[in-house]
């Protein structure tokens, strides 16, 4: 499920419920996956991939006319590597900062002049670009993609990558340094993996790594990954099959697949913590906020799917317990949710979130939060708390993919993750799979004290000199 609160990428577009593992995609370690089982759901799909390695998806639907283009490339903070970080994010802006052919700013103004909206995203694993326009204004969508992917390269100055560089550090004041608790982004993150893990540094990355980089670094980065063989190409919604597949075949046939990307550092990790962490933040916030999160299997594994649904159990909506007991019975937090980052590789996290009402402390929103995970934990879920997280979740995906745009990123997710957008296709039946007994097990296995991680947010106290400094502004004012 999304995180709550402002996102430190604000470009960054998660649905409500993202898709999750189903049965068939890989446990930790596979390869690949398995054979799929049979679904309730039938999104037609249709795959193949071009000679210089892009994966192209395409699902017709003519319910609407509008077409959706979607095109992950495999790469996030987690390619990063030391003295190299922001990179990911930093490209998210570059990519639209023109090109051979097209100007600085002019794909907006070329997308939104044809009726059509888009944007982009980045994340741990992946950068996305996606466009949304009418039927009839496909091959621009799939031109104005190719031409960027193609021809970026000559139209990269060192006065963009300048300029580009203060809009993200402007970002990171806006979104993380000048707003309540914005830091959790990162502090949460470098918490729960360890120093040497891809996904312990911030997503945002490093100012001084930016400050530092060269126009070489950027050109070197985007010649890595920004090629056909590590991206997926999407095309969702109404349009003519053959006419996309000859247009996908002249633009982006023609592109040269990259050398070969380096391959991430190790990312197996414990099952577990092994042991409770802790970190707390003295911060200028009104009132203490609580993240406590676990360590979890990858989402892909089967067990993600019990740890889903879990978290909608305990954090997901007004019904949730959470919401019931520290929000509306307990009445010590204003706000309280849980989700998962849906991470594929190494380990995801489990967090519950909750935010205190004034003159509640941290210590005893802290225990209360504690209290109803140990509940879960220690007394399980039941068949009803289920049957309602199980509504939930699939009315959610289910309702994301009648669109086209949510359902090309969803059929990118899983290509780019596992090599088979179709599925999607099992989700549903997946998630109808999972059981209180399964969920209660999960819970025993992964919420316990052996497996916490609190980052605790406390309003600062003033300090000596702030207080010097009000009792002179008073006399003054005396």
């Amino acid at each position: 499920m999304a995180a709550p609160g402002a996102n430190p990428v604000p470009r960054r577009r998660r649905p409500a419920v993202p898709a999750r593992g189903v049965t068939a995609l890989p446990a930790r370690g596979s390869p690949a996956p398995p054979a799929r089982h049979l679904s309730a759901m039938h999104i037609p799909i249709e795959t193949y991939t071009l000679a210089n390695g892009l994966r192209v998806t395409l699902s017709e639907d003519h319910s609407a006319p509008v077409v959706a283009v979607n095109l992950w490339y495999h790469v996030g903070s987690a390619n990063e590597r030391a003295g190299r970080t922001g990179f990911a994010h930093l490209f998210e802006h570059m990519l639209f900062q023109g090109s051979e052919n097209v100007g600085s700013n002019e794909h907006f103004e070329l997308v939104q002049r044809a009726g059509g909206t888009l944007n982009g995203s980045t994340w741990l694993d992946r950068t996305n670009y996606y466009e949304t326009v009418p039927s009839n204004q496909l091959a621009l969508a799939l031109w104005l993609e190719a031409d960027r992917m193609a021809r970026l390269l000559p139209a990269m100055t060192q006065e963009k990558l300048d300029a580009q560089r203060d809009v993200v550090k402007n970002e990171r004041r806006w979104s993380m340094d000048n707003q309540p608790y914005g830091t959790w982004w990162e502090r949460l993150p470098a918490l729960v993996y360890p120093p040497e893990h891809p996904f312990h540094h911030s997503l945002i990355g490093s100012m001084a790594d930016l400050d530092a980089a060269s126009l070489d670094d950027v050109r070197q980065f985007f010649a890595t990954y920004y090629t056909p063989d590590n991206a997926v190409l999407t095309v969702a919604g109404d349009f003519d099959p053959q006419e996309a597949r000859r247009l996908i075949d002249d633009l982006y046939g023609p592109i040269p697949r990259g050398a070969g990307k380096p391959p991430l550092p190790p990312m197996a990790l414990p099952p577990t913590f092994g042991r409770t962490l802790r970190e707390t933040v003295p911060d200028d916030v009104p009132v203490p906020r609580v993240f406590l999160a676990c360590r979890i299997p990858p989402f892909g594994a089967d067990e993600h799917y019990a740890a889903e649904v879990c978290a909608t159990v305990l954090g997901t909506r007004q019904g949730s317990r959470l919401a019931r007991a520290l929000v509306r019975e307990q009445q010590v937090a204003s706000e309280a949710h849980a989700f998962t980052y849906d991470l594929p590789k190494g380990a995801d996290v489990l967090v519950c979130d909750a935010v205190a009402r004034p003159g509640v402390s941290a210590e005893r929103l802290e225990a209360a939060l504690t209290a109803e995970v140990e509940r879960v934990r220690a007394d399980g879920v039941t068949d009803a708390e289920v049957e309602r997280a199980l509504a939930l979740i699939e009315a959610s995906f289910t309702f994301g993919l009648q669109g086209a745009a949510d359902r090309a990123d969803q059929l990118s997710r899983f290509a780019t993750y596992f090599g088979d957008p179709a599925l999607a296709n099992a989700q549903v039946d997946a998630y109808r799979a999972v059981t209180a007994e399964r969920v209660n097990a999960f819970a025993r296995a992964y919420l316990g004290e052996d497996n916490r991680a609190y980052l605790v947010y406390v309003p600062r106290e003033p300090d000596a000199a702030d207080d010097g400094a009000e009792a002179a502004l008073a006399g003054v004012a005396a």
